[in-house]
Parts: structure tokens; sequence; C-alpha cells
């Protein structure tokens, strides 16, 4: 079963950036779509960013995201990063990382975003 280690979170202050980290334990890393998601305790866990596997790559955004956050994929070291730009209070959350679509069950513990003056 794949797994995900999350790391990076953090707290920052309005406007301020932060990259995180996710390591995915699956040898064939690189022929899955990847994604960031994120949750809140009031909120569903939403699909935030996705990147297809490396050859002919794709990138999708959550509209709220885009332009700030920017999804991307290094197979040689089995890790996917998301790097937050301009972060706004709406952005503070857990984010996970998992394949797109889920594999059910494969959740890491995540990293806690937090944007707050």
């Amino acid at each position: 079963q794949v797994q995900f280690v999350e790391s990076g979170g953090g707290l920052v202050q309005p406007g301020g950036s932060l990259r995180l980290s996710c390591a995915v334990s699956e040898t064939t890393f690189s022929i899955f779509t990847l994604g960031w998601y994120r949750q809140t305790p009031a909120n569903k866990r939403e699909l935030v960013a996705s990147v297809t596997s490396s050859g002919s790559t794709m990138y999708h955004y959550r509209d709220s995201v885009k332009g700030r956050l920017n999804i991307f994929r290094d197979d040689a070291i089995n890790t996917i990063y998301l790097e937050m730009n301009n972060l706004e209070p709406e952005d503070t959350a857990a984010y996970y990382c998992n394949t797109v679509p889920i594999s059910a069950g494969a959740w890491g513990q995540g990293t806690q975003v937090t944007v707050s003056s």
C-alpha cells in the first residue's frame, strides 16, 4: 500500500509563503497522478492541486489558489511539493497528499498550515 508523509506546515502571516513536502513510498511513483488536498474541521477534504505523471505533465489547480500555489514533483526522490505564496487566512487547513483519484486508506497524518496575523 502506498504511504505518504507530509511536512513543512506551520504558522505564517497573511501574504507569507510556505513549501510543503510529501514523501511517497511507492516505487512506481512516477506513473501516478498526485495531488494535494486540504481539510478544515468545518469542510470536507478538497483537492487543491494535482500533477499528472512525468513525461506529459499537466497541472490542475482549484480556482481559489490559482496564481498563488504551485505543485511540482521530483520523481528521482519520490517527492511532491506544494509551494504556497501570498497565503490567505482561508488557506488555513490540514494539508494531505494522495493519488488522484484517492488511494483509500492511504492518508498520511498531514501537515497543518495556519495563516494568521
